[in-house]
């Protein structure tokens, strides 16, 4: 079964977010670009009271981590995200499935 994870940001906003995505090579109006391998599903939005909340469902969480050290670390840095995560966390899914596609 798949892993999902949840990131949470604080101080990083839409500005941010487009930033980061841009130099990943992500455009996430369309969903064209180049995404990463064992990617399924990726959702982002602003959390209240600020930040940015990021849920994604991986093939294997080996597949995010080479992801992050490879290009979303530097991404992330270019991009002007202040700092790490303040919340990474792993969940065990039991479901996932994608109805619309």
């Amino acid at each position: 079964m798949a892993d999902g994870l949840i990131l949470e940001f604080d101080g990083l906003d839409a500005e941010t977010y487009r930033r980061v995505n841009e130099r990943l090579g992500i455009d996430m109006v369309s969903g064209e670009g180049d995404w990463p391998a064992g990617l399924i599903s990726h959702t982002g939005g602003a959390k209240a009271g600020g930040g940015w909340v990021v849920f994604e469902v991986w093939s294997s969480r080996a597949e995010q981590e080479r992801f992050m050290e490879e290009r979303l670390g530097q991404a992330l840095k270019e991009g002007g995200a202040e700092g790490p995560p303040s919340r990474l966390e792993w969940l065990d899914l039991s479901a996932h499935h994608n109805p619309g596609g």
